[in-house]
C-alpha cells in the first residue's frame, strides 16, 4: 500500500489557473468567472494548505484564456489571488490580479432605497479603500467591504 502525501491532479496543456483564492471566497469566484457556462474540463480545488493564507482555493481551467477585464473582477473579493497561463504545460504569464478602480454591473447595492435596487440599472461602486477592499456605492453613498458584498 502507498503512502501518498499529495493530491495528483493532471497538468494543464492550454489554460488558466488561478491560484491563492481565500478558501472562503472560492465558490465566489467560480461565480465571478462564470465556470458553470465552460464547456472545458475544470479542476477545482478548496481548502488546501497556504504558507500565506493558511488555506487556500485553486481553479484551473483547460483551453481557455480568460479576458483580464474578467479576471480583475475576483480582486474584489480575493485580492491575493495569482492568474498563471499555461501554453504547451509551460507558465508563460504570472500576474496579480488588480482591483479596478470602479466596479460596474457587478455588485447589488445593499441600500434598498437605492436607485439601482428600484430601477433597472446597472450598479456602479467606487473603490474608497484597496487595503481593507471597501466600495461604496456611486448613486446613494452606501458602503461595503467586499466580503459582505452580494455579487449580482
Amino acid at each position: 500500500m502507498s503512502n501518498k502525501k499529495e493530491l495528483a491532479v493532471a497538468a494543464l496543456q492550454n489554460g488558466t489557473v488561478i491560484d491563492h483564492i481565500p478558501s472562503s471566497m472560492l465558490f465566489k469566484a467560480v461565480k465571478l468567472l462564470g465556470i458553470a457556462q465552460l464547456h472545458s474540463h475544470v479542476t477545482i480545488g478548496n481548502n488546501l494548505s497556504s504558507s500565506k493564507l493558511g488555506t487556500k482555493g485553486i481553479i484551473k481551467v483547460a483551453d481557455v484564456n480568460f479576458p483580464e477585464a474578467t479576471l480583475n473582477r475576483i480582486a474584489l473579493i480575493a485580492p491575493t489571488a495569482k492568474v498563471n497561463v499555461i501554453r504547451d504545460f509551460e507558465v508563460v504569464e504570472k500576474h496579480d490580479v488588480v482591483l479596478p478602480d470602479t466596479i460596474i454591473g457587478l455588485v447589488k447595492c445593499s441600500n434598498p432605497k437605492c436607485i439601482t435596487n428600484n430601477e433597472p440599472m446597472k450598479t456602479r461602486f467606487e473603490v474608497i479603500d484597496r487595503s481593507d477592499v471597501t466600495i461604496r456605492c456611486h448613486y446613494c453613498g452606501h458602503s461595503v467591504k467586499s466580503k459582505d458584498a452580494v455579487i449580482e
